[in-house]
């Protein structure tokens, strides 16, 4: 009788451990509920005990994570209803915040804080702005201005809970308007090929014309060198007869001195003797 109430409470007990033993795993943070009302006490990885029955464990993940908003409606300025197929939110949960943001928004915070939201700022956002602006203009401005507006609230709402990015897909439109933009974008196309050919043709042309003035100033170069040749050639050529005659003329000067100053010695001989 001893031995089998023995029995009984051991196995009691290792049915009471084997229910009150339980694990988080690393990048979560156990929080415990007990007669619906959240405990105070916030435990990190491990295994740990609660009392069955009395208090319940949940899991909260305080590492990056990636919530995912699917199918998101966007109503346009001008009334055109588009739909993002999907807007990743990544966010991070502070540890320190944990108590305070389950507490008031629940284990399941991110549907309030993130999903919610998300589908207000796009409509916010979709609302004060045109199909072309959405679609083609701000498009690469959606994830940043979501982000930011996701942020300035959990500042106010939710201090220790923060997004780290936001992805946003290119949002589906009506088929008759998808067609028309690639109709646009398919002009737009041609027309930028058209003016990049223009501008190729006219850069040849300017080659061609600069090729033209160069080989134009190269001939009057070459031509004016000539000249300048010819002119020195015409320069030498005149200072050589110059120095030609000048040489000549001194040359019949002084043969004319020679000559003068040899009958000038034969008449004074001649009136020597005419003079004895």
């Amino acid at each position: 009788m001893l031995t089998e109430l023995l029995f009984g409470v051991f196995s009691a007990w290792i049915l009471f451990l084997s229910q009150s033993l339980h694990k988080i795993e690393e990048g979560h943070v156990g929080v415990y509920y007990r007669g619906g009302a959240l405990l105070k006490t916030v435990v990190g990885p491990g295994y740990h005990l609660h009392i069955p029955v009395l208090t319940s464990v949940r899991s909260v993940q305080v590492t990056l994570q990636t919530d995912e908003a699917t199918n998101v409606p966007c109503g346009t300025s001008g009334g055109v209803m588009i739909y993002f197929d999907r807007i990743e939110v990544v966010n991070i949960l502070s540890q320190d915040s944990v108590y305070a943001i389950v507490k008031n928004y629940t284990v399941d915070y991110d549907r309030p804080l993130i999903f919610n939201k998300v589908h207000h700022e796009v409509n916010q956002f979709c609302s004060s702005h045109t199909l072309q602006e959405v679609y083609i203009d701000l498009f690469d401005k959606i994830d940043e201005e979501i982000k930011n507006a996701l942020q300035e609230d959990l500042v106010k709402m939710a201090p220790g809970l923060f997004v780290q990015a936001v992805r946003v897909t290119k949002p589906k439109i009506p088929e008759a308007i998808r067609l028309n933009y690639e109709k646009m974008e398919a002009e737009k196309t041609k027309l930028l090929v058209a003016h990049e050919t223009q501008k190729v043709v006219e850069k040849l042309a300017e080659t061609e014309r600069k090729k033209a003035v160069i080989e134009a100033e190269k001939s009057a170069q070459v031509a004016l060198i000539h000249q300048k040749q010819m002119i020195a050639e015409k320069e030498t050529e005149k200072l050589m007869n110059q120095l030609e005659s000048e040489s000549h003329l001194a040359s019949e000067k002084a043969k004319a001195d020679a000559e003068f100053y040899s009958a000038q010695k034969q008449a004074d001989s001649n009136r020597l003797l005419l003079t004895k």
